[in-house]
C-alpha cells in the first residue's frame, strides 16, 4: 500500500519553506527532543539547520535560536490524523501576520522520549518548555482534537505564556461514558481500532494512513481516557474560542456547547456547518476567516476582507 503521508511529504516541505517556517529541533530534556516548524527569521544559520525529518538524538543536531520572534505568536498543535505540517498545511500561509509555530507532539514527525508517560500534561510540559526555548513568551494555542486537549492543558500549566485557546474537536478529558459509545457508533471496538486502523474500513473513515510508533501511539490513546471522578474545570484565565464542525461524529456539536457553559463567560462557540471532525481541513477557508477573526479580536488587527 502507498503511504499516502510520506509521498507527499517533500511537496508539503517545500510549501512550508515558502511559507517561511523551516524545521528545528528542540532538546526539551535528557531523552526527549520535539520538532517544531518555526519562523525562519528565527533561526541562526538556517541553511546549516538540521535537515532530517528525525529529531536528533544528541545537542550536536539541535539548532540554535537566533532571534525571538517579533510577531504575535500562534502555535497551532495536531491530532492524531497525522503530524504538523499535514495537519495544518492550510493554515501556516493563512496566516502571514503571526509568527507560526507548529509542534510535533511526541511519537509524531520524529519527536521522541524515552520518558513513560503519556499524558497529555506531559505533552503539553515538553511543549511549554520547547517554546520556552525558541524565545516564545506569549501566545495563543489553537488544538485540534488530540491536539486541543494537549492545549487545554498547556493553559492550565503556563498560564503566564498562553494568552489564548482556539479549539476544535477536543474536550477537557476524555472519559470512558463519553469515547465508548462514540466509537462503537462509527463500528469500532476502541478509540485505537478507529484512531491507529489496520483495515480499509479504517482508513476511509480517518482519511488517513497512520504510520510508525503504533505502540506509543496507542499508549497516548490510553493516557487521555480518566475516570469521572478525576475531572476537574480549572479556571482558565484566558480566552477560549471553540471552533468546530457541526458534523463532528467523534466529539458532537452537544459535547461542545456543554463545555462551552462549564468553562465560563470567557468561553466563544463558533460552529462551522457542513463539516466534520476535520474541520480545519474539510472546509479550510471558511475555518481561516474564523481564526483570522478571533486572532485579530486579540491582537486589534482587522484581517483583510
Amino acid at each position: 500500500m502507498v503511504n499516502f503521508v510520506d509521498a507527499q511529504k517533500p511537496l508539503l516541505h517545500f510549501v512550508m519553506k515558502l511559507a517561511g517556517v523551516i524545521p528545528h529541533a528542540v532538546e526539551i530534556q535528557p531523552g526527549t527532543v520535539m520538532n517544531f516548524w518555526v519562523p525562519i527569521n528565527t533561526v541562526k544559520n538556517p541553511k546549516k539547520r538540521n535537515k532530517a525529518t528525525t529529531a536528533p538524538t544528541s545537542n550536536a543536531g539541535v539548532v540554535a535560536v537566533d532571534a525571538k520572534p517579533s510577531k504575535p505568536v500562534v502555535v497551532l498543535v495536531h491530532g492524531f490524523a497525522g503530524e504538523g505540517i499535514l495537519t495544518w498545511q492550510f493554515q501556516v500561509g493563512w496566516l502571514k501576520k503571526y509568527a507560526i509555530y507548529v509542534p510535533d507532539l511526541l511519537f509524531f514527525g520524529g519527536s521522541v522520549t524515552d520518558s513513560d508517560d503519556r499524558s497529555p500534561a506531559f505533552q503539553a510540559e515538553c511543549l511549554g518548555k520547547g517554546l520556552r526555548k525558541l524565545g516564545v513568551e506569549k501566545c495563543t494555542v489553537v488544538g485540534f482534537s488530540y491536539g486541543g486537549m494537549v492545549a487545554f492543558k498547556m493553559a492550565e500549566l503556563f498560564p503566564e505564556m498562553v494568552e489564548a485557546l482556539v479549539v476544535s474537536g477536543a474536550i477537557l478529558a476524555t472519559t470512558e461514558d463519553i469515547i465508548t459509545p462514540t466509537v462503537n457508533s462509527l463500528g469500532f471496538s476502541s478509540s485505537s481500532e478507529l484512531l491507529l486502523p489496520t483495515s480499509v474500513k479504517g482508513l476511509k473513515a480517518l482519511l488517513k494512513v497512520m504510520y510508525g510508533n503504533r505502540k506509543e501511539r496507542s499508549e497516548l490513546l490510553e493516557g487521555l481516557v480518566v475516570s469521572n471522578k478525576d475531572i476537574t474545570i480549572p479556571a482558565f484565565p484566558q480566552r477560549i474560542h471553540l471552533l468546530w464542525g457541526e458534523n463532528d461524529q467523534i466529539f458532537k456539536l452537544e459535547l461542545a456547547q456543554e463545555m462551552k457553559e462549564k468553562l465560563g463567560s470567557k468561553t466563544t462557540f463558533q460552529g462551522i456547518k457542513k463539516a466534520g471532525h476535520l474541520v480545519h481541513l474539510e472546509r479550510p477557508c471558511v475555518y481561516n476567516r474564523f481564526l483570522k477573526q478571533f486572532l485579530a479580536s486579540l491582537y486589534g488587527d482587522k484581517p483583510k476582507k
